[in-house]
């Protein structure tokens, strides 16, 4: 029998729930600190997901998933990365905001360092949008500059879901490879926040690149074909020229019972990394500094105390750009 419930209650940004960073004061913050220093960061996008899914689609998927597991987990929830990168393909769509790579990158690199900072130096960023190329570069180009300890994560839901997101043909619920805005990902809005639907004016595009299907990966590279999707440039047209509607596939078809599967098995498999993290390392533990870096352990130690406790804090060593 599944621990989850759909729909989920959701929504808690503004909620006195204490489960969000931003609606905690610092008294809270170190209590959390001392029970659990895991904060999941959930990494979304603005832009256009058709007559039928609201734009922040993206953004409300990972703060309903997040929100699921701290409740189950005990962690907490960072406020959500409303904007994100974008693929070439996506430049220009009315209702999309792309930032670019550099900012995006930069952006998150500070977000690290400042939670790093305030104790929260174990993080999970999650996102199904398609920017797996620049969330990796971010982390490691951090843990490059500031060489500290840390326990740094970048989950690719999609990757997680796997099978439970494919079509038919390949073992999955749906009808049609995963997309964007598609059956799968309407399925998945449905099941997760129905009150921000609008299943009445979905509409229907049929996905087409220009070469055969087989080369270039569709939507969340979970198909394992030798081309990521994002690894390319020139293998399909511009959607505000394609795809007006910003939707490709069939997002009448979409079912949320059809999306349940693939939520829980990424909220089960959360928890489990939140858990096997804090097993590993309870809180205010972390892998020993020798073994991360080579800076001087006097300096690591003063870092580690924090500004406030004897110590100093993570920006001596530079900004994060």
């Amino acid at each position: 029998m599944s621990q989850w419930n759909f729909p989920p209650k959701g929504g808690y940004m503004e909620a006195p729930k204490k489960m969000y960073f931003q609606t905690m004061t610092k008294l809270d913050v170190a209590e959390r600190l001392k029970k659990d220093d895991v904060i999941i960061i959930p990494v979304g996008s603005t832009e256009n997901h058709g007559a039928a899914g609201p734009i922040g689609e993206d953004t409300f998927m990972v703060t309903r998933i997040a929100e699921m597991v701290a409740e189950k987990a005990g962690c907490t929830v960072a406020e959500p990365v409303w904007y994100g990168s974008h693929p070439f393909h996506h430049i220009g769509q009315p209702c999309t905001i792309p930032l670019p790579d550099s900012v995006f990158i930069d952006f998150l690199r500070a977000i690290i360092t400042g939670f790093w900072n305030t104790g929260f130096r174990k993080q999970i960023f999650i996102s199904l949008h398609g920017q797996e190329y620049s969330l990796p570069v971010a982390i490691q180009e951090w843990g490059k500059k500031y060489q500290v300890p840390a326990m740094l994560y970048f989950v690719d839901i999609p990757r997680v879901m796997g099978q439970t997101l494919m079509d038919k043909a390949h073992g999955g619920p749906y009808d049609r490879p995963f997309q964007h805005a598609c059956e799968a990902e309407q399925s998945l809005s449905l099941a997760l926040f129905p009150e921000l639907c609008q299943q009445d004016k979905a509409e229907n595009t049929d996905v087409k690149g220009f070469l055969p299907a087989g080369h270039v990966d569709r939507g969340g590279d979970i198909y394992g074909c030798p081309i990521p999707g994002h690894c390319q440039v020139g293998n399909c047209g511009i959607e505000c020229v394609t795809f007006p509607e910003g939707v490709l596939g069939h997002a009448k078809d979409a079912d949320p019972a059809k999306a349940v599967p693939s939520i829980e098995k990424v909220c089960d498999y959360l928890v489990k990394l939140h858990d096997d993290i804090l097993e590993a390392f309870p809180a205010g533990k972390l892998p020993p500094a020798e073994l991360m870096s080579q800076r001087d352990p006097e300096e690591i130690e003063k870092l580690l105390k924090g500004p406030l406790n004897g110590g100093k804090h993570i920006y001596t060593l530079g900004w994060p750009t």
